[in-house]
């Protein structure tokens, strides 16, 4: 559990739900790696060290675990552990899905790639860089949406089913490149930038922002949550 320096109760925000206070909490001390991996997490200990009743601890819960950070059986909750042993190869697949994508933009008499699609997908990014939101792990699944969309619009459903499987197995360790305002900023011009070259058809560059894109990514995760492990390590809890 959270060493006892940290814990203090949990008070929200102005227009922020007590669940949502005690999510935010957790999921900053799950990915500051103040948890031991596969370190049990109760409801009764939890509430009791935020000074809260059990009900916005448990709605918490269940976000954390839609997330990827915990999950549980029989017993209850348990911590997930940062996995980066196939975090490269699972990079690999989905850069290889994502460019197959872009490649059926050139053979528009097969796929009949749906620009009206990623254009709608466009003007909501066009709409983020106006107002950018603050940094949040959560900001992942709006990442997600963009990549899968690309995907979508090749009309390949196949291609769809497989990214979103490789999403869902890296989202937890993805999580770590969302919690700076410049890797939000540096997102949203990246997608803007990878739409727009497809939308005008310049396809080469198109796939050279795309890779690059997706391995800026795939280094700041590593390097983030390679952090998250060394600090449970000085903590003493891994």
């Amino acid at each position: 559990m959270t060493p006892a320096s940290d814990r203090s109760p949990v008070v929200p925000r102005a227009k922020v739900s007590r669940t949502d206070a005690v999510y935010e909490h957790l999921r900053e001390q799950l990915m500051s790696g103040r948890y031991a991996p596969r370190a049990r997490l109760r409801e009764d200990a939890i509430a009791h060290e935020l000074q809260v009743s059990r009900t916005p601890v448990r709605a918490a819960l269940f976000m954390l675990r839609s997330d990827g950070l915990i999950d549980n059986d029989e017993y209850g909750y348990r911590v997930v552990m940062p996995d980066l042993h196939h975090l490269t190869e699972l990079y690999e697949l989905r850069v290889t899905l994502e460019m197959r994508g872009v490649q059926r933009v050139t053979e528009r008499e097969l796929a009949g790639y749906d620009f009206a699609l990623l254009g709608a997908e466009l003007n909501r990014w066009r709409d983020l860089q106006q107002s950018p939101p603050a940094p949040t792990p959560q900001f992942v699944m709006d990442d997600e949406r963009f990549h899968v969309t690309l995907c979508r619009a090749a009309g390949n459903e196949a291609l769809v089913e497989a990214l979103e499987s490789v999403n869902h197995r890296i989202r937890a360790v993805r999580m770590y490149d969302y919690v700076t305002e410049d890797r939000i900023t540096a997102t949203i011009d990246e997608h803007l930038e990878i739409g727009d070259l497809l939308i005008t058809g310049h396809l080469e560059k198109a796939k050279g922002a795309l890779g690059a894109h997706i391995g800026d990514s795939m280094d700041t995760v590593i390097q983030r949550a390679t952090r998250a492990i060394t600090n449970m390590v000085t903590r003493g809890v891994l």
